[in-house]
């Protein structure tokens, strides 16, 4: 049996602009050390769209109030705002026996097996990051890599105001439609679901660590 991972230390903060919580996760990151433990933060933030390193500048369409702003993650245009749960995940990959497109596939396997205990059916897309309802999006994930240790993470839409979707393309591609917990008859408050994904993360990241 492989060594069981270190444990996770979990923070829980409420309407954080982005900026500064990315300059926070760009500090940690890089004055990390071997032992420095892993960290999952679960947030909310104020209204923003964030662009990753790679998205085009045309994928918002429209002008608006909503700050748009530069982000170092991967993928290209999403929305931020209150009633979307974020997700950051500060993880040794190394010391986990994590490679990135495994942390791909287990976030987004996170992401199905907490729906499936809502009663929703997910699943995902082939070429086409997050997490599906159909063909509607409601899991988004986006991640940067330094020294071998990542930080941003995943976000999912629950009782959110859906409408700035409308005036970009969502992760870049054109015409793709989002929901959340809400609109698909879910009451679900996000301290339950706080709780519930850090169950079904830690179990899944304790597998990866047994396995290897």
């Amino acid at each position: 049996m492989g060594k069981i991972p270190p444990n996770i230390f979990y923070r829980i903060f409420r309407n954080r602009p982005y900026e500064q919580t990315c300059e926070k996760m760009r500090s940690f990151t890089l004055s990390r050390n071997n032992d420095t433990q892993d960290e999952v933060w679960f947030l909310d933030h104020l209204p923003v769209f964030t662009i990753g390193k790679l998205g085009k500048p045309h994928n918002l369409l429209s002008r608006t109030q909503i700050p748009l702003v530069q982000s170092d993650r991967g993928g290209d245009i999403t929305y931020h705002g209150p009633g979307q749960l974020v997700v950051y995940l500060l993880l040794d990959l190394a010391r986990r026996n994590l490679g990135v497109r495994q942390l791909v596939s287990l976030i987004e396997n996170t992401l199905i097996s907490l729906l499936s205990s809502y009663g929703v059916r997910a699943s995902t897309m082939e070429q086409v990051p997050g997490v599906f309802v159909g063909r509607k999006k409601i899991g988004f994930l986006g991640l940067r890599v330094r020294r071998g240790k990542t930080y941003h993470g995943f976000s999912l839409n629950i009782d959110m105001d859906l409408a700035p979707f409308k005036i970009i393309n969502p992760c870049g591609y054109e015409g793709l439609e989002v929901t959340d917990l809400k609109a698909l008859g879910k009451n679900t408050e996000m301290k339950v679901v706080v709780d519930d994904i850090k169950s079904i993360l830690d179990l899944n990241l304790r597998k990866i660590g047994r396995s290897t």
